[in-house]
């Protein structure tokens, strides 16, 4: 699927689009919310940052724009929404809602909820110090290379399970945010990425 209309159309089509609420699990969990914004251009690309070092949770991780749920916030959606405005400057006006991914727990304990959307092409991206240390781009293409993927055991200090990794240069993206890319790669591009063994919740 090589066309950027075909690909958010078949991600509009198969991805729900709950958008209500939170799905039930409050107070069993941490919640949070990340925005996976897609650029609309000839070759999408995907919105990541690299999380500030001094950041107590995943410093140094490449992760999407996202953050935890705010007593405010009443769906996912405006979390993530909130969180990329403050932390790369994407206003919410400019984002357009194509879907959800299913929640996913990391090993902090948060469950996190993946908030599909496509956004302008050639955005002023502007990275918040105190969250970020820089925002780039990558081609959403790249994540259905399976010579950069590998699933990997590790544990969380409880139980082992298989993460997902993705190893682009000098930058391993891995976890949630790994996960979520593959999910996104094996649904536009059929790529076949293995996530067995990777837990997802069910809404």
């Amino acid at each position: 699927m090589n066309s950027s209309e075909a690909i958010f159309r078949r991600l509009e089509t198969e991805l729900p689009l709950a958008g209500q609420s939170w799905n039930g699990l409050a107070g069993q969990r941490l919640e949070a919310a990340v925005l996976v914004a897609l650029t609309c251009e000839s070759v999408p690309q995907v919105i990541l940052g690299r999380r500030a070092m001094h950041l107590p949770l995943h410093p140094g991780e490449v992760a999407f724009p996202g953050g935890k749920r705010e007593p405010e916030d009443t769906t996912p959606w405006l979390t993530a929404l909130r969180e990329a405005q403050e932390e790369v400057g994407i206003g919410p006006r400019l984002v357009y809602a194509l879907g959800e991914l299913s929640p996913l727990v990391t090993r902090s304990g948060f469950e996190v909820h993946p908030c599909v959307a496509r956004v302008p092409a050639g955005l002023a991206l502007a990275a918040d110090p105190a969250e970020f240390d820089s925002v780039f781009l990558s081609p959403l293409q790249v994540f259905a290379d399976r010579e950069l993927f590998r699933l990997e055991a590790m544990s969380d200090g409880r139980q082992m399970r298989m993460v997902p990794h993705y190893q682009l240069g000098q930058d391993n993206i891995w976890g949630v945010t790994a996960a979520v890319l593959a999910q996104l790669a094996n649904l536009v591009f059929d790529a076949g990425l293995d996530l067995r063994g990777y837990q997802t919740l069910k809404a």
